[in-house]
């Protein structure tokens, strides 16, 4: 009776195997599910970011508005017989040109 009961067991365990530590298991099922939750977050952070870029290459075909606010603000164009004020902060140019002189400092 004894055998008949570890043989049993054996065989039990054996069963077991594929479904804890096998090719589809358990552990593989939750770890390919993790992944898909970080696929899915990162899909959906990418169609949040294509949607603007969307929105932006719209607004660029459609209007000069668009296309206006980007020269200024990007390459600092003014329009013809337009003044144009620049507002700075000492206190920050200085922290900056510290930052700037101790980087080239180390090199």
């Amino acid at each position: 009776m004894k055998s008949l009961t570890i043989i049993f067991v054996v065989l039990v365990a054996l069963m077991q195997y594929p479904l804890w530590l096998g090719k589809g298991s358990w552990f593989r099922v939750w770890s390919l599910n993790q992944q898909i939750e970080i696929q899915k977050k990162t899909n959906n952070d990418n169609q949040i970011r294509n949607n603007v870029l969307n929105a932006e290459v719209s607004d660029l075909k459609q209007g000069f508005s668009a296309i206006e606010e980007r020269a200024r603000n990007e390459l600092g164009m003014t329009k013809q017989d337009e003044i144009f004020f620049q507002v700075t902060n000492p206190e920050k140019d200085k922290k900056e040109t510290e930052v700037l002189n101790n980087t080239k400092a180390k090199n």
